[in-house]
């Protein structure tokens, strides 16, 4: 257990060799906290206080608007908001879930992320001795150099602006079913 009092955000996990997922702890303004969890180019933020979560796709959204409903019916990562709960999962053989009445969001990781993942969460390879490992492939026995090795900046995280789009006729359904109020699949 790490008692983070950093305001930074720092890299909880990544995929260094394939670049599956980046699951970073972004500091938020008042105290709170969410998470920034990246997968296929599609980014959720998660956040867990506020019991909601945004999805964003980047790849398409510049260039042009009408790609972004065909890339999201391909695309490989899967995104379930229950009442309390969502999960987000790519068919890598990774899930990030937070379950809102707890504040508790687990990151699980397959087989085949067996040591190809570093950051303040370990190397995922079942060896205690590298469990603090630096970003520069150095270990560390001070917990501040090692929360404060895997520190980013907000800057970097990806984030672009967004030109809006008009709307498509299959977000206006899904708005319906699932953001008006009166729905049952709310």
């Amino acid at each position: 257990i790490y008692d983070l009092a950093s305001k930074c955000s720092v890299l909880l996990a990544k995929d260094f060799v394939h670049n599956t997922f980046t699951v970073i702890l972004n500091e938020e303004t008042r105290n709170s906290r969410s998470l920034y969890v990246e997968m296929n180019q599609t980014v959720t933020s998660i956040y867990p206080r506020l019991k909601i979560s945004e999805m964003h796709n980047f790849s398409f959204m510049e260039e042009n608007c009408q790609v972004l409903d065909q890339f999201l019916e391909k695309n490989d990562t899967n995104s379930r908001k229950e009442s309390n709960k969502i999960e987000v999962t790519n068919q890598k053989g990774v899930s990030v879930s937070c379950d809102f009445r707890y504040d508790l969001c687990t990151i699980t990781l397959s087989g085949w992320h067996h040591g190809i993942s570093a950051g303040l969460f370990g190397t995922n390879d079942n060896e205690a001795g590298n469990e603090w490992m630096l970003p520069n492939g150095s270990f560390t026995d001070s917990l501040h150099e090692f929360s404060q090795s895997w520190q980013v900046s907000k800057c970097s995280l990806g984030q672009k602006t967004e030109k809006p789009c008009p709307v498509t006729a299959k977000q206006n359904i899904c708005k319906m079913f699932f953001e008006e109020s009166h729905s049952p699949l709310r």
